[in-house]
């Protein structure tokens, strides 16, 4: 089966084709390298085809796309804090971009496509766990964004009758998240400030809570998402663990295994547009796609801590772009 990854390069993606090469499957990666990394690639060199690109490039696409079955369009401008602080950037690439990719999809006969959406569409909505069918109340334009290319998918499986699934995503964590960003995600941050031996901060009072979900089971329902019997009209599935877990108790769990248990967090005040606590119900994911992810945040948490702690020096700055995955774009296009 080919494919094409949007955003491939990037956390998600890259851990996405890592995935779907051991299953054997053609991959081949668009990304721009704004957050994504074309490190993340090493360990598919060779058995996945790169090319260095934006989303919002029509013709770009029309080429990329070319004999490919399948799109997991990961693609995005990540943050509601960047969001936030850039939101016409954020609909540029998060709204037009996936508009763009859906319309080079149906020019080139794409059998499904399948859209990273996100968990912050809920809001703070007082019904929990979240589930599907349930009202958004979106708090940031990255939350809008999502709920914009939810919208487009469904609309181009109605109009149009391409299939298309919207995975909202919980709080992914795990290998390859970056800790560097400015926007970075709290698990990768918390295991830098340990790192360097400095006091994590904690936006509010820590007791906000998340479903954290290792990124292989994000890895699992996408090709799970991919391979079940269709047709798939724009159904919109949550992605998580179906528990919750509070900053504070992901902090101390980190501290244990660290054996670093002195250090104390330092608080800040509560970020805009960040909810409140977060949890999915995924059994719509489990009744559809058989989804039910066999979870141990302690062991996760442990395999992440030990991945950056291997890899933070891995990583050797300043060489050509074209070399880490051994890949020349015009050996594709």
């Amino acid at each position: 089966m080919k494919c094409l990854i949007t955003g491939g390069a990037g956390f998600i993606g890259s851990n996405l084709a890592a995935y779907l090469v051991a299953k054997n499957w053609q991959v081949r990666v668009l990304d721009n390298l704004s957050t994504g990394k074309q490190e993340n690639l090493d360990p598919v060199a060779g058995r996945a085809d790169f090319i260095e690109g934006d989303i919002r490039d029509a013709g770009l696409l029309d080429k990329v796309l070319k004999g490919c079955a399948v799109v997991f369009h990961q693609a995005a401008l990540p943050s509601v804090p960047r969001s936030i602080a850039e939101p016409e950037l954020s609909h540029d690439v998060n709204v037009n971009g996936t508009l763009n990719l859906l319309l080079a999809a149906r020019r080139s006969g794409v059998g499904r496509v399948i859209l990273a959406s996100s968990s912050s569409v809920y809001g703070d909505s007082e019904v929990f766990p979240r589930i599907e069918d349930q009202i958004p109340m979106p708090l940031s334009p990255y939350a809008v964004a999502k709920l914009a290319g939810e919208n487009y998918a469904r609309v181009f499986a109605t109009v149009y009758g391409m299939e298309t699934v919207c995975l909202r995503y919980f709080n992914i964590f795990g290998p390859r998240q970056d800790p560097d960003s400015a926007y970075s995600a709290v698990i990768p941050r918390f295991i830098k400030a340990l790192s360097n031996g400095e006091a994590p901060v904690i936006y509010g009072d820590g007791l906000q809570s998340r479903d954290f979900t290792y990124v292989d089971h994000v890895s699992e329902v996408n090709y799970l998402a991919a391979t079940a019997p269709g047709p798939w009209r724009g159904e919109i599935l949550n992605v998580g663990c179906g528990r919750n877990i509070t900053l504070l108790e992901v902090l101390e769990t980190l501290k244990r295994i660290k054996k670093c248990k002195t250090v104390k967090p330092r608080f800040e005040p509560p970020r805009t547009g960040d909810v409140r606590n977060s949890l999915a119900s995924i059994d719509k994911a489990h009744k559809l796609l058989n989804f039910k992810p066999e979870s141990d945040f302690t062991t996760e948490l442990a395999r992440t801590l030990s991945w950056f702690e291997l890899n933070s020096e891995r990583i050797p700055r300043g060489l050509p772009r074209g070399k880490r995955a051994n890949i020349k774009k015009s050996e594709i296009l």
